[in-house]
Parts: C-alpha cells; sequence; structure tokens
C-alpha cells in the first residue's frame, strides 16, 4: 500500500512538472513563453515624486525576472509589461478629536498593461493601487523612501498575481 501510494504521488508529480506551465509558487506562465519585457513606467501623476518611476520599474523587472526562469529583454517579448504611474497622493485618515490628523496615508496607483502573445485571453489593461499609513507627526521626506519601498513591493506582488497566478 505505502509503495503504490508513493509511486501515485511520483506519477502525479511527474505530470506537473511534464506539462511545464504550472511552479509550486502557484504561477502559470505559458510553458513557450521565454522572453518578458518591461517597459518604463512615468509617472503621470498629478503629484511627481523624482525617483518612482526608475524605482518601480527596475523593481518589477526584477522581481519578474527573480520568480520565473525568463529572460529579460527590450522590446517585443513573449510577455510585456506596460503602463504608468497615475496617483501619488497624500491624505489624512486617522482625525482626532483636535481635527488634527494622527496619521497620514501616501497612495501609489499604477496603470498596468499586460499582453501575452500566447493567449490573448490573458491580456489585461488595469489600475494597482496599494497605500502605507505612517505618523502625522512625522514629515514625508522623513519617511518617503521606506514608504514608496513597501508600496513598490505590494504593487508589484500584485502585478505578478495578476499576471501569472489569474487571482
Amino acid at each position: 500500500m505505502k509503495k503504490r501510494s508513493v509511486l501515485i504521488l511520483a506519477f502525479l508529480l511527474l505530470c506537473l512538472n511534464s506539462c511545464g506551465i504550472y511552479s509550486f509558487s502557484g504561477a502559470s506562465i505559458p510553458e513557450q513563453a521565454q522572453t518578458l519585457s518591461v517597459a518604463y513606467f512615468r509617472n503621470r501623476a498629478p503629484s511627481v515624486q523624482a525617483t518612482l518611476s526608475s524605482t518601480f520599474t527596475d523593481r518589477l523587472k526584477e522581481y519578474l525576472v527573480n520568480n520565473s526562469n525568463l529572460s529579460l529583454i527590450d522590446g517585443f517579448a513573449d510577455l510585456q509589461f506596460s503602463g504608468e504611474i497615475t496617483g501619488y497622493s497624500v491624505a489624512p485618515v486617522s482625525i482626532q478629536s483636535n481635527d488634527q490628523a494622527a496619521m497620514n496615508r501616501l497612495t501609489i496607483t499604477v496603470q498596468v498593461r499586460y499582453v501575452n502573445r500566447f493567449d490573448s485571453k490573458a491580456n489585461f489593461s488595469q489600475s494597482f493601487s496599494r497605500y502605507q499609513d505612517y505618523d502625522a507627526n512625522l514629515s514625508l521626506s522623513s519617511v518617503e523612501s521606506s514608504l514608496i519601498e513597501e508600496i513598490t513591493e505590494e504593487l508589484v506582488d500584485d502585478i505578478y498575481q495578476k499576471a501569472f497566478v489569474n487571482w
């Protein structure tokens, strides 16, 4: 009985591995895809942060390469990501009894276009938005770089999930 269970498990693992489109991370990348491209995400938000475009674009490239076995190229690739940063804003979120904000919220929004040349049904154009709250007693400039890093990580993960895990 134990030997039979081991054989069945080995067979199932072999089947999953041989189809080439499933990974244990949950990613479903087309087997025939070998390349990806990430166009520069221009900052078109009403309020522009100087380094956000390059930070976001570089982090997206790094994440996609590190979490797949695809080669990053410029131009026409099997899987293509493009878009722009459409929002960068700070707003009070936790108002105290004296009408002072206890917390502020930095929100970043990106519009992403994804093209999968093997499966047009997987293509999408979608807006992704994430935020981080910070103490209103702190200046934005003192926490901005760490907030951008945290928000960028979340956005990049959301984009990866949408493109490859189909959530």
